[in-house]
């Protein structure tokens, strides 16, 4: 459990507290409109906070009316209410993707019904499907999902598969449509004649970040020995926990603020003397000397633990830059 001290709520634990002052039944309300993914991580939040501080739930309470107050005169049933709700709790990647569902009334589609699904009970709906559709799945879903669903086919099918992924473009809505059919699911998102954005080398990059990494060493050698060009560009694309280093400060420090203290410890317990000190200088004098504390005092820890912990938090890495709030790589054009 994690106490919760004089510092700022973040977002997501602001989130939680807000459920959890609901009461179960107006929470569940709330919940089932999220995603699996939202759904694993407000639950998380909510099983972890502990000492959270009376004035610091009234605070949560008296922003959220704020909030609302914002929105409209009634606090209620206005569209802006609802986005600035969700991206303040979720952030922008992951509101973007349920504000259609709940604005525009959609349904969930087959395609999102995998997300709920084990990987492997996903690799077994589309282990016998063309590679092709094969592919379009694994580009659909979230790279940690799709890497944990490739860990269940043999290599030759897992190269075929992240070859066709680096080479999508576009799909057809008819091909998503053909595909639901598939799943035996009806397809219900917008149906317009523009072609839907999917795949391609980035996501085949993501996915390969989360992929094991003796799994991953042996797949981009296949990649390079079949296109090496290929295999250098994912390679270029591919974001791992030592080019943290080249995230300015104030990035560093917001990553900090969205990692639970555990995790942290087991990623800098594999972490090179650079990459830890580059951590205690974005904390506070106190907090950093407690963190080294706890790093002597954990012991030695399997390798697998902290290539999880450090591929978490790379993935909050990645949903803070993709959300605007960070830049990844530093240098780059200037934010202004």
């Amino acid at each position: 459990m994690s106490d919760i001290g004089q510092n700022d709520l973040s977002s997501l634990e602001k989130a939680a507290v807000l459920l959890m002052s609901l009461g179960e039944s107006d929470a569940a309300q709330i919940l089932k409109h999220m995603g699996p993914k939202e759904v694993q991580r407000i639950g998380q939040t909510m099983a972890q906070l502990s000492n959270v501080q009376r004035h610091q739930v009234e605070k949560v309470l008296d922003d959220f009316l704020v909030l609302v107050g914002d929105q409209t005169g009634l606090g209620l049933g206005a569209d802006g209410y609802i986005r600035n709700m969700l991206k303040e709790a979720l952030g922008d990647e992951k509101a973007s993707s349920l504000i259609d569902r709940i604005l525009l009334g959609g349904n969930t589609t087959g395609l999102d019904t995998l997300k709920w699904m084990e990987p492997r009970a996903v690799a077994d709906v589309i282990r016998y499907e063309h590679p092709q559709i094969q592919a379009i799945v694994i580009s659909y879903l979230d790279p940690d999902q799709a890497a944990d669903i490739l860990a269940n086919f043999d290599e030759r099918v897992r190269l075929d598969i992240v070859l066709r992924v680096a080479s999508l473009d576009t799909v057809q809505p008819a091909a998503l449509q053909e595909l639901n059919d598939i799943l035996e699911r009806q397809f219900s998102g917008n149906q317009s004649t523009q072609s839907t954005s999917i795949g391609g080398i980035r996501t085949a990059a993501n996915i390969m970040n989360f992929i094991d990494s003796s799994v991953e060493s042996e797949l981009m050698d296949s990649i390079r020995d079949v296109d090496e060009d290929l295999a250098n560009t994912i390679q270029d694309l591919m974001f791992v926990f030592d080019n943290l280093m080249d995230v300015d400060d104030r990035g560093i420090q917001v990553i900090l603020r969205e990692v639970e203290s555990e995790t942290l410890i087991l990623a800098l317990k594999g972490a090179d003397p650079d990459m830890q000190e580059k951590v205690f200088k974005n904390m506070s004098s106190r907090a950093a000397d407690m963190l080294k504390d706890d790093l002597e005092a954990k012991g030695p820890v399997r390798v697998s633990e902290v290539e999880v912990a450090q591929k978490e938090i790379l993935a909050v890495a990645r949903r803070l830059a993709d959300n605007g709030e960070i830049v990844l790589g530093g240098g780059g054009e200037q934010m202004v």
